[in-house]
């Protein structure tokens, strides 16, 4: 796609992100025509390292699309990061709030303006042992539910490999083999006019997360833990 389009602070991050990735990864994407050219659209990823979001990020903009990303609303106190995030349109999560409608309210504005939405249902990266997905936040499922918009899978495997969460640098070469597939917008129509309770919400969530799972799967192999890991239960 054309970076023009992006915007001062957008596209500087693409201008200086894109080549380091070109030298540091090999990509294998498949599926990025199932990505909706148009309209809102919430695209729901596996989390793993500190590097995914720029790695997924290029491959929803080479699919045609300007990911917007959910950020905790804490980032946006940082001084170069606020300048960043509020010039590139980014959105922030207001966790802890009274209302949990209150704090996705920028998210819902933004799909209903037609824009593509990036979350993470994990809400940050993996601490599962073996790189699986974690026990997820129900934030995709009240965006979902809010909206009525479709929900796109996504799945990546790689990039826990260039920057593995909690180690100090990325490790670039050799150069990692970085996976990404989207599936099928997932089947939501059921759940249309029920209340939006909690129950609601871990089951879409729920459906979600398998979702995701299956194609994580697909590409990386293996068979995910019966129990999914739980960070709380685990702390």
């Amino acid at each position: 796609m054309r970076y023009g389009r992006l915007g001062f602070w957008y596209r500087l991050v693409v201008v200086v992100v894109s080549p380091l990735l070109r030298i540091s990864t090999i990509r294998d994407w498949r599926g990025q025509d199932r990505i909706p050219k148009s309209g809102g659209v919430i695209l729901a990823a596996n989390h793993l390292s500190y590097v995914d979001p720029l790695t997924l990020g290029l491959y929803v903009l080479e699919s045609g699309r300007v990911p917007y990303y959910l950020a905790k609303s804490s980032l946006f106190e940082i001084p170069f990061l606020k300048r960043v995030f509020i010039g590139a349109n980014q959105i922030p999560v207001y966790r802890g709030t009274v209302d949990a409608a209150n704090a996705l309210t920028a998210a819902i504005d933004a799909v209903k303006e037609g824009k593509s939405v990036l979350i993470y249902p994990e809400g940050s990266a993996t601490r599962d042992p073996d790189c699986w997905p974690m026990k997820a936040r129900t934030g995709v499922a009240r965006l979902a539910l809010e909206t009525g918009a479709p929900v796109v899978p996504l799945a990546q495997w790689g990039p826990q490999r260039l920057w593995k969460y909690k180690a100090k640098l990325p490790r670039p070469f050799p150069r990692k083999r970085i996976q990404v597939v989207t599936g099928e917008p997932i089947d939501l129509s059921r759940y249309a006019g029920r209340p939006i309770d909690a129950e609601l919400l871990h089951e879409v969530t729920e459906v979600v997360m398998a979702r995701i799972t299956d194609l994580l799967v697909e590409l990386r192999g293996g068979t995910p833990p019966a129990v999914t890991f739980d960070p709380k239960a685990a702390a």
